[in-house]
């Protein structure tokens, strides 16, 4: 079976060498999807042996999801896995993942940083993350410890019947919405979450979740 780490990145020069090589380390392959970066993410990404799909403009992280998605239907791969740029992801977890994928068991494997282990988490994302947690089993009626969690394995099946819309960060929300409404088997697999000075920079903010609520809600 053919499983594909899909990395959004938007200008990740620092990062994005180390997470490819990482994961390439685990025997996967890699497609960067390069979100309109001004920095050098493309080739550094490359020259560790990511295959590089660039947006000329940057179109948001769900927009370059639905891009590595559609490639990856393209090439006929049987798995995807959702993984960051920014280095807090454990790439010696993408098998945990898959494992109930390739057993039949189910369509999605969720990451769950709450059934796993968080490493210097913020309080306001932990906040954010509560609130967030809430929204969604008030709209979706799902079960879940962990959402807006970017640490996700789909097998072809379960990617071929959602409908992704969202270019921006409410696109979290929204894969969760398709789950629900297309009755997909889903387990939630303990992940590990490591917050560093790099990725708490880059991170969403509090107030970011009143504009994925305003995408969710009002925009649509």
């Amino acid at each position: 079976m053919k499983t594909l780490v899909l990395i959004p990145a938007k200008n990740e020069e620092k990062k994005i060498g180390t997470v490819v090589s990482q994961v390439k380390s685990e025997n996967f392959e890699v497609l960067v999807v390069d979100d309109g970066s001004t920095d050098s993410t493309a080739q550094t990404a490359e020259a560790n042996g990511a295959t590089v799909l660039i947006h000329a403009v940057n179109r948001g992280q769900g927009a370059s999801l639905k891009t590595g998605i559609d490639w990856a239907l393209e090439k006929d791969y049987d798995h995807v896995v959702f993984f960051d740029a920014d280095g807090q992801m454990r790439a010696d977890e993408i098998k945990n993942l898959l494992e109930p994928l390739m057993l039949d068991k189910y369509e999605v494997a969720l990451g769950s940083r709450f059934l796993g282990r968080t490493e210097n988490m913020p309080f306001s994302r932990l906040i954010t993350l509560k609130l967030a947690l809430l929204f969604t089993r008030l709209t979706t009626g799902l079960k879940l410890t962990d959402v807006h969690n970017g640490f996700q394995a789909w097998s072809r099946e379960a990617l071929g019947k959602i409908s992704l819309n969202q270019d921006r960060q409410a696109y979290a929300s929204e894969v969760l919405s398709e789950i629900a409404k297309k009755k997909l088997k889903f387990t939630e697999i303990p992940v590990t979450i490591t917050y560093t000075p790099y990725s708490k920079k880059k991170g969403q903010k509090l107030w970011n979740a009143f504009h994925i609520l305003w995408d969710l809600t009002i925009k649509r």
